[in-house]
């Protein structure tokens, strides 16, 4: 591993293709896309080289079901795969995080949980207080009623809240970031990598970050960002946030790589975006249960193409 780490965006891409040549699936287009893409940057092949590295290291400790799960794993996943390739301890750990992901894309703990979606799969639950919450894709969820409470820990993922009414205990909707009180409301909740997504479609929900006094109320129409130390300033709440609850995606003016990114919640496999696009902004309305014709949509909006590899291997690149 001479020249030390690449960035997170080349293993990123690195990992892309291991999956695809690791297939069995893998014909001459993918294996000449493959050299291309190996010879057109020497950061390429230096990531090809600590992938190899890592795989070399894992050896027997990792059987080749456990590693394909591990290159699955989300992004938060693969950051950790990044930081693990500079040091022999790192690979112990890995071994460890390898063996325990499944081929989901799902943090550990979500396997626990009381509900949990898979990847483009809705939930709809009716709680015993008739409080009904539906599950995103990928979400994970407990439910814990008691005498003196009802509350809900959502592990992963993002959930729309619609409380019941005439129940006296507290409710209480709490991720690791800290606990967030409806007011007799619908709201939604989302676990994002740098903390816990509210966004408030009516009445009113006080958020109290974990590690901080108080709590501040959130408005209908508003939405904030909670981290466990801090609440971000209100938002404006992004138009038609709970669309996806009726099967499509509703965006305006968003990063490209991050409209990827949730079309690729909705689909199995590895879905890309090439770095030198990924700041494109676009709007539009995507169907999420059908993320092919989502991509669909994209070319004629934008000088970008669909490299499709297989139906798991899928990358949006520039045009050209």
């Amino acid at each position: 591993m001479k020249g030390g780490p690449v960035s997170a965006q080349v293993l990123d891409e690195a990992i892309g293709w291991q999956l695809c040549l690791d297939s069995g699936e893998a014909g001459d287009q993918e294996r000449n896309a493959f050299s291309r893409w190996h010879a057109a940057h020497p950061e390429h092949a230096r990531a090809w080289a600590q992938l190899s590295g890592l795989d070399a290291q894992l050896g027997a400790a990792a059987p080749s079901a456990a590693r394909r799960a591990l290159l699955r794993a989300d992004s938060q996943a693969r950051r950790r795969l990044h930081r693990a390739s500079r040091g022999l301890l790192g690979m112990v750990l890995l071994t460890g995080l390898g063996l325990g992901l499944l081929s989901q894309q799902r943090p550990l703990g979500d396997w626990l949980a009381d509900e949990m979606t898979a990847s483009g799969e809705q939930r709809e639950l009716q709680l015993a207080d008739r409080t009904r919450v539906r599950l995103n894709s990928r979400s994970a969820l407990d439910i814990d009623f008691s005498a003196d409470q009802r509350r809900l820990v959502l592990r992963s993922g993002e959930i729309l809240v619609e409380t019941g009414h005439g129940d006296p205990r507290p409710f209480v909707v709490a991720t690791e970031d800290g606990d967030l009180r409806p007011l007799g409301t619908r709201f939604l909740v989302r676990r994002e990598a740098g903390g816990t997504r509210l966004i408030v479609l009516r009445s009113a929900v006080a958020a109290r970050p974990a590690r901080a006094e108080g709590e501040r109320i959130i408005r209908e129409g508003q939405q904030v960002l909670m981290h466990d130390y801090a609440l971000e300033p209100s938002l404006a709440a992004p138009l038609a946030a709970d669309a996806w609850s009726r099967g499509m995606l509703v965006v305006d003016n968003v990063r490209l790589a991050d409209l990827v990114a949730r079309i690729g919640e909705y689909r199995a496999g590895y879905l890309g975006v090439d770095s030198s696009i990924a700041d494109l902004h676009i709007s539009g309305s995507f169907p999420l249960h059908d993320s092919d014709r989502a991509l669909a949509a994209l070319p004629p909006s934008l000088p970008v193409r669909i490299e499709r590899y297989s139906d798991w291997f899928v990358r949006v690149v520039p045009k050209d």
